[in-house]
């Protein structure tokens, strides 16, 4: 089947897909089902400028790979599902789903996993105290104190 000429629009979202880190085989599933544009993964390759199918990309369509995935690895925010508020949405509906449909283990372990997002159990965000919430106490002794202490109690 001979493959047709991508329109404007269509290159704009194949380079931009691109971009953001999604497989040629992605992007030609999406043009199928978004403008029924049948292209092979290979084909798409070549709107790639850090493939060596893209090497001749022109110029136009490299800066918008580079502005869009620039964009997309400095804004997180636009993600939705990097918000604390967005996931536990989520989460609440597929909780409120499995229980309504009797299933208590997937609540029960949806319900633990809402928790442990509440309390920052998805981040790389530890704080770490001594008894009783103090600092940690540290002490320094050579090995010959720990023996003589030893000796004694």
């Amino acid at each position: 089947m001979a493959e047709r000429k991508l329109t404007h629009e269509q290159q704009t979202y194949v380079v931009q897909s691109l971009a953001c880190f999604d497989s040629p085989s992605v992007v030609a599933a999406a043009l199928k089902k978004d403008y029924a544009v049948t292209l092979t993964p290979q084909a798409i390759e070549a709107y790639d400028p850090n493939k060596k199918a893209g090497a001749r990309l022109a110029a136009k369509w490299k800066m918008l790979f580079e502005e869009t995935r620039k964009t997309f690895l400095e804004d997180t925010a636009s993600i939705a599902i990097s918000h604390r508020a967005v996931r536990l949405r989520a989460l609440q509906r597929m909780a409120d789903k499995a229980e309504n449909q009797g299933n208590m283990v997937l609540a029960s372990s949806l319900l633990k996993q809402a928790a442990e997002e509440v309390g920052n159990a998805y981040t790389n965000k530890r704080e770490v105290t001594g008894k009783d919430g103090g600092p940690i106490r540290t002490e320094t002794r050579t090995w010959r104190e720990v023996l003589r202490q030893e000796g004694e109690g």
